[in-house]
This record gives C-alpha cells, structure tokens and sequence, in this order.
C-alpha cells in the first residue's frame, strides 16, 4: 500500500486545530501537529488568517487529501454559523491545494479513535497519542485535528473491504468487526 499524508483539521475562529499524519499500511506516523492562533479582529481579517496558517501548513507538509468535521447544529445558531464561516476558509485552503477534502460527522471521529462515539476530549486525546505512538498527549485542538485525519485513514481503508450486507437487525456485524479489527491492529503495532 502506497504511503498517503492526510491532514486533520478541527476549524474554529480563536484556534483552529491541524494534524497531519502518514499512513502506510496499518502504520500511522505524526507529521506535524499544532493550532493556529486567530488573532481578533474583524470576521473577514479572522478568514484569511485560517485560510493563511492552513495555507502555510499544507505548503510544508505535503498532504493528499483534508479531513474536517461535519458542522453540528448547537444551541446558540449564531455560534455555528460563525463555526461554519471557519470552516468555509478551513475547506478553500484545502481546495486551493488540490486536496480531496472528506468530511466526517464528531461520532464518526470518535468512533473510529476510541470505539466510542460520545467519548470525552481526554479519551480521544489519549488514543490520539496512542495510536500515533507520542510521548505526550497533544493539545485538545490539534487532538481533534489528528483524530479527524485518523478517521480519515480508517474510512479509506475500510472502503476497500467487500461490500456489506445489512442483517435483519439492520446493523452491520462485519462492519463492527472489520471496525474492531483494525483497532486492534493499529493498537498492536502503536504499542
């Protein structure tokens, strides 16, 4: 399997969260990780730094493709439409790269890095480091950044396996298990 860089990105107007990992195989190996500091200012001016940092980010380290989390609707509209202009500037640094940008919903990411949909930041922190083999658990940013790009490199993967058939239940064994299966085989070789 060839080597692919994905980068991460969790999109938010005071900082917004990168990471970018190589994947080759069941491998996953940290690239670069970090948070861009939006300076305030006017929305406009908050924009173009994202779009600027992402820019300068995706210039260094070379990915293939963008992975970003699906917008949630939540109590306060006017803060996610504010989290959805973020992530407009977020997804035109990626598409002025080329970059094949896959969105993915918060469930999905936590459910690919820590099998657990409604895990806590401190959870998928922890698997973040295990899984990428780090010293120290990144920041709570760059974390969501990084699980967003490991999800990424889940889906792909998983996309190769044979279509699945839906059970009577409706839910897709082989898929919990193939799920299941890779944890386990990024966890073996994380360890």
């Amino acid at each position: 399997m060839a080597k692919i860089r994905i980068i991460g990105i969790d999109p938010g107007l005071n900082r917004t969260g990168f990471g970018v990992i190589e994947v080759e195989g069941n491998r996953l190996v940290l690239v670069e990780a970090g948070v861009i500091r939006v300076p305030a200012g006017s929305l406009p001016q908050r924009m173009r730094s994202i779009l600027e940092g992402l820019a300068g980010v995706i210039a260094a380290t070379g990915p293939q493709r963008a992975a970003i989390e699906k917008v949630f609707v939540n109590v306060n509209p006017q803060s996610t439409l504010l989290l959805g202009q973020a992530r407009g500037a977020a997804i035109c640094a990626a598409i002025a790269a080329n970059l094949d940008v896959n969105e993915h919903t918060a469930l999905q990411v936590k459910q690919a890095v820590v099998g657990y949909g409604r895990a806590e930041k401190k959870q998928v922190q922890v698997m973040v480091q295990r899984l990428l083999c780090l010293e120290t658990a990144p920041a709570a940013d760059a974390a969501d950044a990084l699980a967003c790009a490991i999800c990424d490199a889940h889906g792909a993967r998983l996309s190769q396996l044979a279509p699945i058939k839906r059970g009577a239940s409706g839910r897709d064994r082989r898929a919990r298990a193939a799920w299941r299966s890779l944890g386990e085989r990024l966890l073996r070789g994380a360890t």
